[in-house]
């Protein structure tokens, strides 16, 4: 085979139209190889000729795409200084763009023997049990299609899993089921749009690895928190089974939904790598250069942990900065998705031990022409000292909002808290974004997300339930915020199940009228379950996938006209913070907040911790921002009532200074209610317990 110099850049494995150019960056290798299998799996190994700036790279004119390859890493063997390098181990390619095939667990795949432990090197050939990159087709027809560029504050999310989706949907071909082309199907896509949603964020796809623990207990990585592959769409997930063919199908998918208006958003996992600790197997990075990749401990042998997995990704070296720079450049430009959300944020960025909102990472962000224009969604949060960093992310960002999450389940299961948290939560938490020159869009809005109980089980269970993930019930968050409103677990008992859909009402009544961005959890529209598992990580099964044959209807139907109803009236979506008292010289402030007795609230009110109702109106006239054509914006007024209370509550509206007539529009109680007959100020109202009620101004 012909072997030409070829470039350092890009590295990877780069298809022409007529050759592919390979190379890898190590900076300790003596000698690479690259590795390329034939349809009968034979190896032919070929010496990478030439080395520029630590890339190892090399021209082959004769490789096509469908090719499958790996690489051979030649280097020091020495893990007291960081130094893991093993010819034996046949090793991915950090930038191959498909990869196929996965991992057989024998003890070939780990990098020492383990009678001997992890300081010895193992020469057994990992090849025979390990996943092959393949060299891709980079060309598609995209027809004009291009990123939506929806503007945060009209955006609703709904974060789902691409397999757990459609696995089981009726309307989609079974061929189709749990792939990429499921979720593009037109059941899906109708489903989308029936309900209002602007943006898919899907759980990882990029390749990840299915955990040898798991498969020992006969379970699968379901959620995909455990990446090797960062440009390679996850081939499990492709109805085409053909080498690479997965691209092509995520580029079809995106295509299919940026026809319907729907943006994609990727959840990507950078802080650690499917390799875990020190005995972890060796399938990339490790293998590559293990000082460069990884953060170590100060013994070397050893690696910080900021992730709970083992490892965490070395930030601060350029390379490595590089690597996930160019990975996020290849999923917008190549592949055109929406944004990101970044797991486990807060280790990104990690300078040297503290957490540093202004770490290289960010900076790269902040300046880089393509990336900065993205939707970008922090989780930030880590598992180490200080990772907690709830608003404390740059500009740019906006962040998965924990503290709305704790703070509205608390006040619908009717725990102490100040009235002053819940409005501040409400209203887009200016506490969190408003000193780093956010507006209230920067707050992600949840109360479920796919880490922890779904809605129905939030009211449903006091417990977490994860006897299935065969680890006694220890694994999983112990503190949920959670209230089974009197039984738990499945009920036949009327009035528990009307105060359930009472509370769902009630959460998703609160998000979806907060201000900031809503998510919701895939398939909480639909009542969905994991019968109180609340880290369904490893249950590719029932317990996770959606129930399409047992939808609620009515929890459905509720749920669509809520975020239609949002998107109708701008008073819930401002783009700037409210300021609490009277805005262009009129009389009526652009919100106020009352008592029960119809009367404005006073520093005494908000502090009251025991308090589980209160008042708010919204002034539908006041809203600063101009449409896109520089148009005044303007809206109905509103007047919301919250009622946590556990037994009903006789309100009275405010006076004539705040709406002349008010018409009911929903209770949660009762659902949506047509032709009202309006109230006059100062009516006196009962609210039944725990239930929102929604007013808007008769005209």
């Amino acid at each position: 085979m012909k072997v030409w110099p070829g470039q350092p850049y890009p590295l990877g494995a780069v298809y022409d139209g007529s050759g592919t150019n390979f190379s890898l960056f190590s900076e300790i290798a003596e000698k690479v190889e690259l590795c390329l299998f034939d349809e009968d799996n034979q190896e032919s190994r070929i010496d990478l000729p030439e080395v520029t700036g630590y890339c190892w790279h090399a021209y082959l004119p004769e490789v096509q795409p469908g090719q499958r390859y790996g690489f051979r890493v030649h280097g020091p063997w020495d893990p007291a200084k960081g130094h893991r390098c093993n010819p034996a181990k046949l090793l991915l390619d950090p930038y191959a763009k498909a990869i196929d095939g996965g991992i057989q667990w024998d003890e070939a795949v780990f990098p020492y023997p383990f009678a001997d432990g992890p300081d010895a090197r193992s020469d057994s050939d990992s090849a025979p049990f390990m996943p092959r990159c393949v060299v891709h087709q980079p060309h598609f027809d995209w027809s004009g299609d291009r990123r939506l560029h929806l503007p945060w504050h009209e955006t609703v999310i709904y974060e789902t899993h691409v397999k757990g989706l459609s696995v089981d949907h009726p309307e989609v071909p079974a061929e189709f089921q749990g792939t990429y082309s499921g979720l593009a199907s037109p059941a899906i896509i109708e489903h989308f749009k029936q309900l209002g949603v602007s943006a898919v964020e899907l759980m990882p796809i990029h390749t990840f690895i299915q955990d040898k623990h798991l498969v020992d207990k006969g379970l699968h990585n379901y959620w995909g928190y455990n990446s090797i592959g960062y440009f390679a769409p996850n081939k499990d997930y492709a109805a085409d089974r053909r080498p690479g063919a997965e691209v092509a199908e995520f580029k079809q998918m995106v295509k299919a939904l940026h026809q319907a208006g729907l943006e994609v958003i990727l959840d990507v996992v950078y802080n650690h790598t499917a390799e875990g600790n020190h005995f972890g197997p060796m399938l990339s990075f490790k293998g590559i250069d293990n000082g460069y990749y990884y953060r170590l401990t100060e013994d070397q042998r050893f690696y910080m942990d900021y992730t709970g997995t083992g490892n965490s990704l070395n930030m601060r070296h350029p390379h490595v900065l590089q690597l996930i720079m160019d990975s996020l450049r290849y999923w917008v430009q190549e592949m055109h998705v929406d944004g990101f959300r970044f797991d486990l944020a807060s280790t990104l960025a990690r300078e040297l031990h503290d957490v540093d909102r202004l770490s290289a990472f960010f900076d790269l962000i902040q300046q880089d022409p393509v990336i900065s224009q993205v939707k970008l969604i922090a989780e930030p949060w880590d598992v180490g000292e200080g990772g907690y960093q709830v608003g404390n992310f740059p500009p740019v960002w906006t962040e998965w909002n924990g503290k709305y999450r704790d703070c509205v389940r608390d006040f619908w299961r009717g725990a102490d808290q100040t009235l002053g948290e819940l409005g501040a939560r409400f209203t887009g938490s200016s506490d969190l974004y408003e000193n780093t020159s956010r507006q209230p869009y920067a707050s992600i809005n949840f109360v479920t997300a796919h880490d922890g109980f779904t809605l129905h089980d939030l009211v449903s269970y006091n417990e977490k339930h994860n006897e299935a993930n065969q680890e006694d019930n220890q694994d999983g968050e112990d503190h949920n915020r959670s209230w089974n409103c009197g039984e738990e677990g499945p009920s036949d008992n009327r009035e528990i199940l009307a105060l359930r859909a009472r509370q769902k009402r009630n959460f998703l009544a609160t998000l979806l009228l907060s201000q900031g961005v809503p998510m919701l959890l895939g398939g909480d529209e639909i009542g969905r379950t994991q019968q109180g598992n609340n880290n369904a990580y490893c249950q590719d099964n029932e317990i996770s996938w959606y129930d399409w044959e047992h939808v609620d209807q009515e929890l459905l139907e509720f749920c669509r006209r809520l975020v239609w109803y949002r998107g109708n009236h701008p008073v819930f979506r401002r783009r700037r913070w409210f300021q609490g008292r009277p805005i262009h010289g009129s009389e009526a402030k652009d919100i106020a907040w009352f008592t029960l007795q119809g009367e404005q609230m006073d520093d005494e009110d908000w502090g009251q911790g025991f308090a589980k109702s209160i008042g708010v109106f919204l002034n539908g006239s006041t809203i600063p921002n101009p449409n896109p054509r520089g148009e005044p914006v303007s809206d109905d007024d509103f007047y919301i009532v919250f009622n946590a209370h556990h037994e009903p509550l006789t309100f009275t509206l405010p006076g004539a200074r705040w709406g002349r007539a008010w018409r009911r529009e929903l209770d949660t109680d009762i659902g949506w209610l047509d032709a009202e007959e309006p109230l006059k100020p100062g009516a006196r109202i009962q609210v039944q317990s725990r239930s929102l009620l929604l007013l808007r101004q008769a005209s």
